[in-house]
């Protein structure tokens, strides 16, 4: 852990032209035409081609989170990633939660949180631990001197081509992982959130249009979404606030990580209204406004963004 001198959260991060707010979004990031590839469970973001863009040369943070306290399970790669990078250039010090395997991925987002003068905590572990996941919350808020952003994104996707292939060993790890997680960080993080902290979980479209070969994700999905609107209407007298995003088909080493089969790689996401897969820099903006006080009356909320893929 580092706790480098505070700098301007909005500290001068190139603006491309790409990111002007009237570019056609089908074209402001790059069609994928990734090739098959594989890498085995859990993989690394550096290794995947191309290599997603969770926003080290292109998010330009405006200090909306300024002073505020976040952890973030599966910081390192894809959608936490982002979101870590974005937090702390809008202001915030970022705990991150990751798999040891995964530090290379770790290593470039704490750089990166370090860089925009916020305080980096590293804390790698394994979510089907249970005692790493029943003392996360105490360690990041101890690490961060408190705590008023959860994100629980963390996500286990395996494919499998039949019912008969899915084990329940993988359903039960990926149910862990995904949903029960949830629970026991939400209920953790409790003890040290106050009025106007937020709790952001991680959903999927997959909870509206399940694909047949991740049945056991998709159903978590769901049940994330159906655990975020109950907790949001027991949270909100207490003036904590609940929401998710649900993201479409989004790049990152969990695609090619057993998420997709690999040949359908080089047309991921081409088959969305947007005509392409999103990149995990697309997501953060999404997190950025459900943590911050231009949110204050979003409560209960899944914010779908998936490139225009219809959901109810």
């Amino acid at each position: 852990m580092t706790t480098p001198e505070k700098k301007d959260a909005a500290a001068a991060i190139p603006v491309q032209d790409s990111q002007l707010a009237h570019d056609d979004p089908r074209t402001r990031h790059p069609k994928l035409d990734a090739p098959e590839q594989r890498q085995e469970e859990p993989g690394l973001d550096v290794k995947t081609e191309p290599v997603p863009d969770i926003g080290l040369d292109s998010y330009r943070g405006l200090g909306r989170l300024e002073g505020r306290k976040a952890l973030i399970t599966g910081g390192d790669s894809g959608i936490g990633a982002a979101v870590a990078v974005a937090y702390a250039r809008e202001g915030a010090d970022v705990a991150i939660a990751y798999l040891p395997e995964e530090q290379p991925d770790a290593d470039r987002v704490l750089a990166a949180i370090e860089a925009a003068g916020r305080t980096a905590v590293a804390l790698p572990g394994d979510l089907m631990d249970a005692g790493y996941r029943e003392g996360l919350v105490e360690e990041a808020a101890t690490a961060l001197g408190g705590l008023d952003i959860l994100v629980n994104n963390a996500g286990k996707q395996i494919i499998s081509e039949s019912l008969e292939d899915l084990t329940d060993q993988q359903v039960l790890e990926t149910f862990q992982v995904n949903i029960l997680s949830m629970f026991t960080l939400s209920r953790a993080a409790l003890t040290h959130m106050g009025p106007g902290s937020t709790i952001i979980n991680t959903t999927s479209v997959q909870a509206y249009n399940p694909n047949p070969m991740i049945l056991d994700y998709a159903a978590t999905k769901a049940a994330i979404n159906n655990f975020t609107k109950g907790l949001a209407q027991q949270l909100g007298e207490r003036g904590i606030r609940v929401n998710a995003v649900a993201p479409g088909p989004v790049w990152s080493v969990l695609q090619v990580s057993y998420g997709q089969p690999k040949e359908k790689l080089p047309v991921f996401g081409h088959d969305t209204p947007t005509g392409r897969g999103g990149q995990p820099v697309e997501m953060a903006p999404a997190y950025v406004f459900l943590a911050s006080g231009e949110s204050s009356y979003v409560n209960g909320e899944t914010l779908n963004a998936n490139g225009g893929t219809p959901t109810p």
